[in-house]
């Protein structure tokens, strides 16, 4: 049951603090979400030698047309800095996976391209995330919650990156 008494304003500068359900979602949330990904990395990592960081890089380099990507969107993309990014995919071409090429239009930027061995090794890791996504979420959930999920998850991106065209569009 919700209250209908509005909250006391508070006194400028003092911190508006959880209250207990509130402390409780957040820390239920925030400790769930880092075990789920550090369970799907692992798993994704040990069944095919791919990291979770790298299987969003090319799956990100999938969906795009051509399979390829400025460097810099990839690295908004997979909120990454672009150190980090360049060295990753420093690590993926040296497996074949993507090559970089400079950007046609304008001679500056750098393109991530996906390759056909990169775009092999994603397909071969696909049923392996999918399936532990599956197993480490979606048979745990109710049909209400997923839904509840998504309405959730849906806010926060509107909240957060407002000016983002998001996967759940």
């Amino acid at each position: 049951m919700t209250s209908t008494v509005s909250p006391q304003p508070l006194p400028p500068g003092e911190p508006r603090w959880l209250d207990v359900e509130e402390q409780k979602a957040w820390r239920a949330w925030l400790y769930s979400a880092q075990l789920l990904l550090d369970r799907l990395d692992r798993d994704l990592t040990h069944r095919t030698g791919i990291s979770h960081a790298y299987y969003e890089i090319l799956v990100a380099l999938s969906e795009t047309p051509e399979r390829m990507m400025r460097m810099s969107e990839l690295a908004d993309r997979c909120l990454s800095s672009r150190s980090r990014l360049s060295h990753a995919v420093s690590r993926l071409e040296e497996r074949g996976w993507v090559r970089r090429q400079v950007c046609a239009e304008d001679g500056r930027g750098q393109l991530a391209v996906l390759t056909e061995e990169g775009f092999a090794a994603l397909e071969g890791a696909a049923p392996v995330h999918v399936e532990g996504v599956r197993r480490e979420l979606f048979d745990r959930l109710s049909p209400e919650q997923v839904a509840g999920m998504r309405d959730l998850g849906e806010t926060l991106l509107r909240h957060l990156d407002p000016q983002r065209v998001h996967p759940s569009d």
